[in-house]
């Protein structure tokens, strides 16, 4: 009993909060990035019920979707469902032969979610009615590479009441670190097991083949609001010392291709610039990435990479890409979502902004980098296929 009370109390909440935010989701819609996402997810357009499958995955975004390749590629003939919150999210699963939808707003969840049979819920994507909907419809719910990040746990043990309400519903969970284990028996979970990080196990490949231009390239990659400028004007500095080198700038979000080449024409207006998408060439100084797609393609053919997201208060970015093609890498101090990884992975430089030039200054001594770690998925498919 009390948990239906506990049920009909969150839905009503859930109501509100989405009652509220209707005037924002309207206008939020007519952006590109989230044009397909917000009509499926909040008001169930081109977003049906998944149709009978064994195994529904569901992730976030593009990350998480790529981390799953190596389990489905040993499923065999399973029939798979997942499930995603972002535009690129949908994209990268879309390539896998499953099923495919954005996971509707928690409030729908009571008329979408139909009769599961095991959900796979990656990371930190803890969405109750997910888990209480689709435990109390017959299916099991496992938490898989599960994670609690340095930063987010003080807030999760405020709320620990409702996480151990949460974490009940789970049958299990593959949790990336022995931290983060610690921390969800903290929270109330009783049914834990660490298996290493499943990112490990991905199949890390370029998609095509590029001509290395001459002199050193540098890759600054994934990058956010408010990391370019300071990355553009710390190469600059360094071009001082060595004028030949070049700079590839890969912003994380399509939507904002457009305003980085306005800032690089404004930050470097003495250096010459060219877009990806109008020569695929990289004869100028600066190079803008505006296309999807190619980041472990200009990995293989760069001498050094620096990773976005860390330089603001992101989290990071997946180090193990650059690391597999032998980058130099140079992220920001604030990888609190990728710390895991950074474990596995040898000679970076963490610095902020302001010791960019610095940092490429060093990368001249410093080997390159490379991934020294493995995870055994074994455990985790034999639970996944139990009857």
């Amino acid at each position: 009993m009390r948990n239906v009370v506990f049920d009909l109390f969150y839905t009503f909440t859930a109501a509100l909060l989405c009652a509220a935010a209707f005037p924002l989701l309207i206008l939020f819609s007519f952006k590109k990035k989230y044009r397909e996402s917000i009509p499926a997810r909040f008001f169930g357009i081109k977003n049906p019920p998944f149709r009978d499958h064994d195994l529904w995955f569901h992730v976030c975004s593009l990350g998480e979707a790529k981390a799953i390749a190596p389990i489905l590629e040993k499923l065999g003939d399973k029939k798979i469902a997942i499930s995603v919150i972002t535009h690129t999210g949908y994209e990268a699963a879309s390539k896998y032969a499953a099923q495919v939808r954005y996971l509707p707003y928690e409030l729908w969840l009571w008329f979408w979610i139909e009769r599961p049979k095991t959900v796979v819920i990656l990371e930190a994507e803890f969405w109750y009615l997910l888990f209480r909907l689709a435990r109390i419809r017959g299916g099991r719910v496992i938490a898989l590479n599960a994670r609690i990040s340095d930063r987010s746990f003080p807030k999760y043990y405020r709320m620990r009441w409702f996480y151990r309400i949460l974490l009940r519903q789970c049958d299990h969970i593959f949790c990336q670190s022995t931290e983060d284990m610690a921390r969800f028996i903290a929270l109330g979970a009783t049914n834990v097991e660490v298996v290493g990080n499943i990112k490990l196990a991905q199949k890390i490949a370029a998609s095509k083949t590029y001509p290395k231009p001459e002199g050193l390239l540098i890759v600054a990659a994934s990058t956010h609001e408010g990391e370019e400028e300071g990355i553009i004007q710390g190469f600059i500095e360094y071009r001082k010392y060595n004028p030949s080198a070049k700079l590839l700038v890969v912003p994380r979000h399509p939507e904002r291709f457009a305003k980085v080449g306005e800032l690089i024409e404004r930050s470097a207006p003495a250096l010459s610039l060219s877009r990806w998408s109008e020569s695929q060439s990289m004869d100028s100084d600066i190079i803008l990435i505006d296309a999807m797609g190619e980041l472990n393609n200009l990995y293989a053919i760069s001498d050094i990479a620096i990773l976005g997201g860390a330089f603001a208060p992101i989290g990071g970015h997946n180090p193990l890409e650059p690391a597999h093609f032998g980058c130099k890498i140079i992220t920001g101090e604030q990888i609190f979502l990728q710390r895991e990884l950074f474990k596995y992975v040898s000679h970076v430089q963490f610095v902020g902004l302001d010791r960019i030039t610095e940092a490429l200054m060093d990368a001249q001594e410093i080997p390159p980098s490379q991934v020294n770690g493995t995870v055994d998925l074994q455990r985790v498919l034999d639970y996944l296929t139990e009857k």
